[in-house]
């Protein structure tokens, strides 16, 4: 189905965020899903992934992810200067405050007459660990979490509260897992530690180790693979399928 974009700033513990929300321009109630991008912020290729998704029967809202330590609207490049401002942001912002922009963003749709109060988490790189972060809130029913950094080290700051790894037996939905087998940020030993994790935990959870490098989905640089990028989004759309309808 066709899809209909807009912006929408919402008032957070920390300040306004600005999110991109991507939805049916089909009339009716869809199910939500919050997009959390890597830590570049909203960057063509995040949009053109929140596209597909929302084409698929999704209300997407992709938020500013770094909003209180940037302009709005602000989009990091895919350089070394863009890499080096998105990490100094990432071991800024505590993990505390992404889940009070998490509860902002569920606030705000429990409004809109086109959502209909089923939601999903869904990210990439730092999102990938937000879009497991979401998942420790109880309305979201689903998070599909791709190549998430941090989470095994615990390198994030956390805040006002535990870190990411040490809060999955609270996670009430299911939660799924793609990597990258040849992602220098998530090594083996790493994978191990969080697959042990959510085992003791008794955590609902689904698991897929591929052969590609960190971020093989982004559809730009020399890491694409448009192949292994076909089957995370057949993966995540099954996910929200069937737990979000």
């Amino acid at each position: 189905m066709t899809v209909t974009q807009s912006f929408v700033e919402l008032k957070t513990a920390t300040g306004e965020m600005r999110c991109s929300v991507i939805r049916p321009t089909l009339k009716g109630e869809f199910p939500t899903v919050i997009f959390y991008s890597e830590i570049f912020q909203i960057t063509e290729p995040i949009a053109r992934t929140a596209a597909y998704l929302a084409g698929h029967g999704y209300v997407v809202v992709v938020p500013e992810v770094f909003h209180e330590l940037n302009i709005i609207g602000t989009v990091l490049a895919y350089d070394d200067v863009g890499k080096d401002k998105g990490n100094e942001d990432k071991f800024t912002k505590p993990l505390s405050d992404h889940d009070t922009d998490t509860v902002a963003i569920i606030e705000w749709m429990d409004k809109q007459g086109f959502c209909n109060g089923a939601l999903g988490s869904f990210g990439v790189c730092l999102g990938g660990h937000l879009a497991c972060r979401a998942a420790l809130n109880p309305r979201v029913r689903a998070g599909a979490c791709l190549y998430a950094t941090d989470i095994h080290s615990s390198t994030m700051p956390a805040g006002s509260k535990p870190q990411t790894i040490d809060l999955l037996g609270n996670v009430e939905g299911e939660l799924m897992f793609v990597w990258g087998r040849q992602d220098p940020h998530v090594p083996l030993e790493g994978r191990k530690l969080l697959y042990n994790k959510l085992n003791e935990e008794e955590t609902i959870f689904t698991w897929h180790e591929l052969n590609g490098q960190h971020a093989f989905m982004r559809d730009e640089g020399e890491r694409y693979d448009p192949e292994l990028a076909s089957i995370c989004h057949r993966l995540v759309i099954d996910l929200f399928h069937r737990s979000l309808r």
